[in-house]
């Protein structure tokens, strides 16, 4: 059962932010190569972390082609649906909202995926660990992401991002020990995370930072609000 509900996960997490970092990517006027690529690092680049950590050598990513080939696939189709779209930035509200919703559920999709991973790599009794690695596994492709398409990871500046991911690895974490059901916990889990980043959005939920009333935090402000 643990094997089905990882591989679910997977294929959830994989389309998610295959979708993301395709949408990313197009916004960032990349060609189709790179908007297959940035979809592609999206979708493994957090699961390749993780598995580096974790000492699994060579990472799941390259010993299962599969999940490649279906994050290719649907960002080749994210890029062919846009492409054949007239007047892309009259449609860019309505993509910006997709790509959140998306970006949720991979979020979510890879932090309970991390987090049960690392039980079964035998850490269940470590929660610093659990919660560390389904952290990573969530959010380690929307930084590769950011990175390539030249803009300060998303994680590190706006809304709540990886403190959801932290607060549903732990609820992961404590459900799964006095449960020991993995896929209503899953289930649970993953719609907490989705509830917590969509209401981040929504009301602009965001963690303290430092302002110096640069015309870079007005225009920051601006694309938040």
């Amino acid at each position: 059962m643990a094997e089905l509900i990882l591989y679910i996960l997977g294929i959830i997490g994989t389309i998610s932010f295959a979708v993301s970092g395709a949408l990313v990517a197009i916004g960032a006027r990349l060609d189709l190569f790179g908007v297959a690529f940035v979809g592609w690092i999206t979708a493994i680049g957090g699961g390749v972390l993780r598995d580096v950590l974790l000492g699994i050598n060579p990472p799941s990513a390259f010993q299962d082609y599969m999940m490649s080939l279906i994050a290719i696939g649907v960002s080749l189709i994210v890029f062919i649906i846009i492409y054949f779209k007239k007047n892309y930035y009259l449609i860019r509200p309505k993509i910006d909202i997709i790509n959140n919703f998306f970006d949720a559920l991979g979020l979510a999709a890879f932090s309970v995926m991390g987090a049960e991973i690392a039980c079964l790599n035998g850490f269940d009794n470590n929660v610093f660990i659990v919660v560390l690695i389904g952290m990573i596994t969530a959010v380690g492709g929307g930084i590769f992401r950011d990175i390539l398409t030249d803009s300060t990871p998303y994680v590190f500046k706006k809304h709540i991002y990886a403190l959801a991911s932290i607060l549903g690895c732990l609820i992961y974490y404590y459900l799964r020990i006095y449960f020991n059901k993995t896929n209503w916990v899953s289930a649970i889990t993953i719609f907490i995370i989705v509830l917590i980043r969509l209401l981040a959005t929504k009301f602009c939920w965001s963690l303290p930072k430092i302002r110096f009333n640069t015309e870079s935090d007005k225009k920051d402000d601006r694309r938040i609000n």
